[in-house]
């Protein structure tokens, strides 16, 4: 079971316009570290960066395993995500997830916004198909959630690809719901994955204080396995 957490990252995980805040937020980088969590376990850290520079935007991920898990899987996981930011936010151009270079899961996604065109490279093959506007990547939406309005919406609608399949998603929004992370209690928007029966479930909880990134998440898999990703470290840096 604990194996599977890095093909969840790959597959699983961890959705208007630009205000002011927004902009301060993009100005320069952001660097943030999660804890993940598996059944209440201690498993991998999460450490990222978002770079904007010059109207262009570069995300790179990497989860590293500690603990007993470190002896099962001894590599880290790494995703990348890079492209332009627009006035609708974040639009990529290229996303990669692997775990070393001869990774044999490695996966691509190149994003063709003139022609509509998303090809996916996965498991030695590759396949076009349309690309829906606003389509974002496992890694770019966690940091698209800066760029929504979210004054009198209720629900999210956004289609994502984590460089195998496209896939289209929804979430229900509850406002001012407080928890509590590492970094203190926090009133946060709430979303929850509107999913069919055999889904993940899926809930990401938002600071409106913290330029809505996620602080933390949940995905709760069909044989009962809780993983939780939760916000440890936060910096904006101009």
């Amino acid at each position: 079971m604990l194996r599977r957490y890095f093909l969840i990252l790959l597959a699983a995980m961890v959705p208007a316009g630009m205000h002011a805040a927004l902009r301060e937020a993009t100005a320069g980088s952001v660097v943030v570290s999660h804890n993940v969590l598996l059944n209440g376990m201690h498993i991998a850290v999460v450490n990222e960066q978002f770079e904007n520079r010059d109207g262009r935007y570069h995300i790179v991920s990497e989860s590293v395993p500690v603990g007993a898990f470190a002896l099962v899987q001894r590599r880290s996981a790494t995703l990348t995500s890079r492209g332009r930011i627009t006035e609708e936010g974040l639009q990529p151009e290229r996303f990669e997830g692997s775990r070393g270079g001869n990774d044999a899961r490695r996966v691509n996604a190149e994003f063709d916004w003139a022609g509509a065109s998303l090809t996916l490279m996965h498991d030695g093959r590759n396949e076009r198909i349309d690309l829906p506007t606003g389509t974002q990547d496992r890694l770019s939406i966690m940091y698209q959630f800066m760029f929504f309005s979210y004054d009198k919406r209720w629900q999210l609608d956004f289609a994502m690809t984590n460089g195998r399949k496209l896939d289209r998603y929804r979430y229900t929004i509850t406002r001012d719901v407080e928890i509590d992370t590492p970094l203190g209690r926090m009133t946060t928007l709430h979303l929850i994955k509107q999913r069919e029966p055999g889904d993940t479930e899926t809930e990401i909880w938002l600071a409106p204080e913290h330029r809505y990134l996620p602080v933390k998440m949940l995905i709760v898999e069909s044989d009962g396995a809780r993983y939780e990703q939760i916000l440890t470290k936060l910096e904006v840096q101009p």
